[in-house]
């Protein structure tokens, strides 16, 4: 699957990138188990994102996936480069022996903190070869400063692989352009196991996020379904 940007209104990506939410979940809506285990896609989805990876500028996750997770987030079962990677990470808990850091001089690595992050952490995090841009003054990232940032540094697009918190953030706030859900037949469970987006959400339907449905294919065991969000 080659993956094509959705027309979009050219002025809001004069600020901020196009981003591309693309997540996997089981039929009930899970992203992961109360374990925290999260790999869902079948060998034939995972082609199709390692696809998409190698397509675009950059590749966003939020720290608690790469505490659960520590993931590479670089390009496999495809030629192609690797993208950029963009830890949002407000007080620069990314352990230095973290893939992501102990690979940043080989891939281009982001850790975005605010001025709160210790500075022991991010000294440690900039030895190790990571680029820490201090974006906001607050408890969290501010996601409009670290989007204006990585825009002017030429990252263009964007895939987000965020977990159920950061996904949230971005969509509510309108910094998502398009949602890609890979649904794997399978049921999880467990009240505490994480969504596709979790944060505060909305408490009526007429405030919930609307999307529009572009197109579905199967991949493997799972059905890949397209949305592009509605402004």
């Amino acid at each position: 699957m080659v993956w094509e940007t959705l027309r979009s209104n050219p002025r809001k990506h004069d600020k901020r990138p196009y981003v591309l939410l693309n997540s996997a979940m089981s039929v009930d809506g899970k992203i992961a188990t109360v374990g925290g285990e999260s790999r869902l896609s079948s060998p034939a989805d995972l082609k199709r994102v390692h696809a998409i990876r190698a397509s675009v500028d950059g590749i966003m996750v939020g720290i608690g996936t790469v505490l659960v997770d520590d993931p590479k987030l670089t390009v496999k079962f495809v030629r192609g480069p690797n993208p950029t990677r963009v830890i949002v990470d407000s007080r620069a808990r990314t352990p230095p022996t973290a893939n992501v850091v102990i690979s940043a001089r080989q891939v281009p690595t982001i850790i975005a903190v605010t001025s709160r992050a210790p500075l022991k952490r991010v000294s440690a995090l900039e030895r190790a070869g990571a680029n820490v841009l201090v974006c906001g003054n607050g408890s969290k990232v501010s996601l409009p400063i670290l989007l204006g940032r990585l825009q002017r540094m030429g990252i263009k697009k964007i895939l987000l692989e965020g977990g159920g918190t950061l996904n949230w953030s971005m969509v509510s706030r309108g910094y998502v352009d398009e949602v890609t859900v890979a649904i794997s037949p399978k049921i999880l469970g467990g009240a505490r196991a994480k969504t596709l987006a979790d944060g505060e959400g909305v408490a009526r339907i007429r405030d919930a996020v609307r999307l529009r449905y572009i197109g579905a294919k199967k991949y493997g065991t799972d059905i890949v379904v397209r949305y592009g969000l509605l402004t």
